[in-house]
């Protein structure tokens, strides 16, 4: 996975952090600490912490006031922390620290190592139809793992109420998306009506990540169609496991997609190149392996896509309030207004214009 030089406003207080990681963890080498940050993501801040030759990673929230609820740092430390064992996927949490260190909280684990697919083939991999089939099945058969494992037997179940899990999703994301709402983005009244009329009655709960994504999710070196790891865990819960379903269909942009959808977040990802499982092919798949029901996936979908755009605009919103200047921000309106048309789609609704 690659690292970059940390950006401007987003640095560690070095000396701090090294003795606070020379007083939690035993014999590190005498050598200075290293910090770089990983370039990919919108959301919490991740970095690398290199002292010799020990290494670990670094997650935070981003900087400037942040929405009730999310980038919680404990929470996500807590969750991998009882996910890991039944899900080595999972990097193995190693501290927490409340945030009177760095000004936020923040949790160190362990630095995996492999190759990450975003949007181009990784150096030393020979792209070919035949691999990325491999990956998508590999994909998709991850997914089914974790969806597979009794959750009552993790300590998550403590930490979790999974009853009327997808109206409570429902009614959260719609009050998100209006509490971040600006007058360059589509209101969606319609849409946000007719996912409150069609919660489908699923009383099944599952181990669900809710943001996997091919760039979430690292290979093998000497296999790069096996997965070592599965990274940013800030939100997982238990819950319908279709839903965990369409929302890693609404990232799984492919080749047929239109380019507003495909490029939303800069280049298309890898999995509009050849040989990629389409996003019925996942499916179906996935039907197959895990013997679920889709024939609600519709619902699931238009919400994973009306999600995605709530996430999209809490981020943009945040930008246009002032409270962070990246440039990557400046034009997301644009692609929350893709993603509510995709979401009425998968509706079958059309949007009246509004405004």
């Amino acid at each position: 996975m690659d690292t970059r030089e940390v950006r401007k406003g987003e640095e560690l207080e070095k000396e701090v952090l090294d003795e606070y990681l020379r007083s939690t963890f035993t014999d590190l080498p005498e050598s200075p600490l290293n910090i770089r940050q990983f370039g990919a993501g919108h959301s919490n801040l991740t970095y690398e912490l290199k002292i010799g030759d020990w290494e670990a990673v670094l997650r935070r929230p981003p900087k400037g006031p942040l929405p009730p609820k999310a980038h919680d740092m404990e929470r996500e430390y807590k969750v991998i922390k009882a996910v890991h064992p039944f899900f080595p996927l999972a990097p193995e949490p190693m501290a927490f620290k409340e945030e009177e260190l760095i000004g936020k909280p923040f949790f160190i684990m362990e630095r995996k190592s492999g190759i990450v697919y975003d949007t181009e083939w990784p150096e030393g991999v020979t792209p070919s139809p035949e691999l990325a089939k491999d990956i998508s099945r590999e994909m998709v058969d991850r997914l089914v793992e974790l969806h597979s494992i009794d959750y009552t037997e993790t300590p998550l179940k403590n930490m979790v109420k999974p009853e009327g899990f997808m109206g409570r999703q429902v009614e959260g994301w719609i009050r998100r998306y209006e509490k971040a709402h600006t007058e360059d983005v589509k209101e969606g009244n319609e849409l946000k009506k007719w996912l409150v009329e069609n919660i489908p009655e699923n009383e099944e709960s599952a181990i669900i990540h809710y943001d996997y994504k091919l760039n979430n999710a690292m290979f093998s070196h000497d296999n790069p169609s096996k997965m070592t790891g599965l990274f940013d865990w800030e939100m997982t819960t238990v819950g319908d496991p279709l839903a965990d379903l369409g929302a890693a269909m609404s990232y799984w942009m492919e080749a047929g997609d239109s380019s507003e959808l495909k490029e939303g977040l800069g280049k298309p990802p890898l999995t509009t190149a050849e040989g990629f499982y389409t996003r019925q092919e996942f499916m179906d798949r996935y039907a197959e392996k895990s013997g679920r029901d889709l024939n609600d996936m519709n619902f699931y979908l238009a919400f994973a896509y009306f999600k995605l755009a709530g996430i999209v605009q809490q981020i943009y919103f945040r930008y246009k309030q002032g409270q962070t200047d990246d440039p990557r921000f400046r034009h997301m309106n644009h692609f929350v207004n893709k993603l509510m048309d995709q979401a009425a789609v998968q509706a079958g609704i059309t949007e009246k214009r509004e405004g």
